[in-house]
This record gives structure tokens, sequence and C-alpha cells, in this order.
């Protein structure tokens, strides 16, 4: 195990350049499951959840050709199980993506209930609705979902609540039902339109993506045999961003999709900071010249402010002049990192889904740990501009979504070491 040893107070400059996104990556894979020839994935992120899923994939049959870190070739052609392992699948959110895409393949799939970051009630009631609107039947017992139909064929449904998850299992469900589904309220995050655009390459008729209806003309095959890149992570780049910001430093994000940052950006201006796009069309460089301030943030589905950069705009807000008010609207428990920036000196107050937090002119590192992903990403920007050292815990937990990410930090003059836990640290 390790931990991460961060000296703060170091303004951050340079150029980074973003991975392939994790959101996309963990709902491509388990899509090429519905693929009858090989698929070259390219900008694929080194992060353990896609190790974990490419394993996964092995274990039951597929062919993995690690062409280099960051592009594979999958071939699922010679699957015969609609089975995967329990020890893995329960380890991993996105393995109920393998619902949907074992269901589309052989009409029947059994994979446990999914694990991952725990920061309140992930209901896929949704997800059932969706499967059995195209014909499933589906149970839940001794952990694992099970879900079997004699044929799938298209229907029109309405999502109660715009989920990501629901929306992408639907489509990898009914990309080879008979006749045309049409998905309403359907989520619109950049990841649901990558895996639709991968399927559709692979010889999926989807239209719609990226809009809150989506139709998807069912196919009797998706032939395959080409090539295809994922998208850049915005969730990464938003993360650099803020660090640039919190440390009063320079910071230009290479290859990523700027319109995918175009909330977060709005409220870096509207904090103070200067966020401009470079004529490449595929890089912003955020830059900070004076005091920051204060601002009000509320959490929404794309395109408004993603969940998934509220814990690390929250460190930037705990150290800014003034009182920002945080709304999470889309989990009911994600404040659980709060303790931890309090441990740093933060003054932050969390009543139910609001956290109110008033500023103080500098955080103190400390020994914190990360309590889920991107609480993890949030420790690590509240350490760099904090004052003195901060030891960041349960880093295992941070490399799930963060490719190389103390190696990346370092890039723009970080001072951050990756350190073997002893036994004087329990």
């Amino acid at each position: 195990m390790h931990k991460l040893v961060i000296t703060g107070g170091t303004s951050l400059e340079g150029e980074i350049t973003i991975s392939g996104a994790k959101n996309s990556a963990v709902a491509i894979i388990p899509a090429t499951l519905l693929v009858d020839g090989p698929c070259r994935i390219e900008n694929i992120p080194k992060i353990k959840d896609v190790k974990m899923f490419l394993k996964i994939l092995e274990n039951i049959g597929a062919i993995i050709e690690y062409i280099d870190d960051s592009t594979v070739i999958i071939d699922t052609s010679s699957i015969d199980s609609y089975e995967a392992r329990y020890d893995e699948a329960s380890k991993i959110r996105a393995s109920y993506y393998l619902m949907g895409a074992l269901l589309g393949k052989f009409k029947n799939a059994r994979v446990a209930l999914p694990g991952g970051c725990d920061f309140g009630t992930r209901p896929i009631d949704q997800h059932i609705k969706a499967f059995e609107s195209l014909g499933a039947k589906v149970d839940i017992e001794h952990g694992l979902i099970t879900a079997r139909a004699n044929e799938l064929n298209g229907s029109s449904f309405y999502m109660d609540v715009v989920s990501v998850g629901a929306t992408i299992n639907a489509m990898l469900a009914a990309v080879k039902a008979k006749g045309t589904t049409v998905i309403e309220n359907a989520a619109k995050e950049p990841h649901v339109v990558d895996v639709a655009n991968f399927l559709n390459n692979m010889g999926a008729n989807i239209i719609g993506a990226g809009t809150d209806i989506i139709k998807i003309k069912g196919v009797d095959k998706l032939p395959g045999g080409t090539t295809y890149s994922i998208v850049p992570d915005q969730i990464e780049a938003g993360t650099f961003m803020i660090a640039s910001a919190i440390t009063n430093g320079d910071i230009t994000v290479k290859n990523i999709i700027p319109k995918h940052l175009e909330s977060l950006s709005a409220k870096l201006i509207e904090m103070g900071a200067s966020v401009k796009e470079n004529d490449d069309g595929d890089s912003l460089r955020v830059k900070i010249d004076k005091k920051l301030l204060a601002v009000n943030i509320k959490t929404q589905p794309y395109p408004g402010f993603p969940t998934d950069l509220q814990p690390q705009i929250t460190a930037l807000l705990s150290q800014v002049d003034g009182i920002s008010i945080i709304t999470e609207a889309v989990w009911d428990s994600r404040f659980q990192y709060i303790p931890e920036l309090r441990r740093m000196g933060a003054q932050i107050r969390v009543e139910g889904r609001i956290a109110i937090v008033e500023g103080v002119e500098r955080l103190t590192g400390a020994k914190i740990k990360a309590t889920d992903l991107r609480a993890g990403a949030a420790m690590i920007v509240a350490g760099l501009g904090a004052e003195g050292i901060t030891e960041v815990h349960d880093l295992e937990i941070i490399d799930r979504g963060y490719e190389n990410v103390e190696e990346k930090f370092k890039q723009v003059g970080a001072k951050i070491e990756r350190v073997r836990i002893t036994e004087m640290d329990y």
C-alpha cells in the first residue's frame, strides 16, 4: 500500500496531456461484447478500473491484445458465457454495463450487484425498467442480477430520472433488438455520446445521443473490425484546472474537448480566474493573477456542473474570500469527504445536500484519506494548495480513475511523492 506525500504552496505551471475518459472506457470495453469481430480501442486510460474490466472479459473468454499503454485490441467473438465472476464484477461500479451488453449478446445475463465508490443510494431500477421494456425478465437474488429473454424487441420508455448508467445500458441491450427503441429523458453526458459513437462505428444505428431522446434501430450484427479512440477525460481535465486555481498557477490542459468543460470554465471565470481556449481548439489555459472569490455551485446532469468535480471545487472554495453554497443535486451522500478538509482547517458546514463553505486564508497540511475516487482527487488538490505537508492515504481508490496521478502533477511542478506505507502509518 502507498500514500501520497504532498508539500503544498508551489504554483503549478506548464502543460499536461489529458488521458482518455474513465467513464467512457468502462462502458465501451463491455460494449465490445456486442461486436462479432476484433475492436481496436485507442486512448484507453491506464487505470485500475480499466484493468479490472479487461480482466473480467479475459476470464469469460475474450482475447485481449495489448498494443501499448493506451491501445488494446479486444475480440469477444469466442465468448460463450453470459455470467461474470462474482469476485471481480462486485468490486467495480460500472460492472452493471455487463448486464446490458450480455443481454444484448446472449439474451441472458448474470452479473453481481456492482460495487465501487459509496456516496449514496444508487438504485438500478431504471436499468431494470429498460430491460423489461425490451422484453426481459429480471430477478435479483443472492447478490446477483439475472436478466433473460426469449427475444428482445424495441420499445419506447421514459427514464423517470436522468441516469447515465441506465441510458447506456438501455443502448447496449437495444442495439440488436428487433425494431426501434426510443429512450426519452435520456442522459446527455459526453460518455453517453462516446458509447453511441463507438457502437455506430461498429455497425449500430443510434441517433440522438447527446439529446434527451435517443432512437435505436436494431441491427442483426455488429461486424466490428475497426478502430475507435475514446474521448478525453473531462473530469481529469477539470481536476487539473482546479489545481491550477488553488495554487495560483498557470496550467494548460491539452487533448481535451473545451465544450465538455464549459460549466467549470464559467465558474472559474466567475471566481476571477483567466480561462482561455487556445487556437488549436483542443486545449485550455487556466491562469490565476488575482485573488479568487466565492461562488455558488449546484451539481446537475450534463451540461450542468458535474457532480464528479464537486469535491475538487469545494476544496478550492474552502480557501477563497467569502462564503460559497454548494448544492449536491445528484447524489445524496457525496459530502463524506468534508471531515478530511476540516482536518486541514476548512470551515465547512453540511446541511443535508448543501455545504456552506466559509473560505479561510490557507489550509494547512494534515494526514487525510480518500473516501471515494473524486474525493481523493479533492484531497490532492487541497494538499497542493495547503501550507506544509499533506499525506493522502487510501491511494488505491484514486488509482481507480486517475492515470499516473503523481507523475502528471510533477509535470506541472507539484512537490508530490508516492511513498510505501510503513507500520508507523497505522
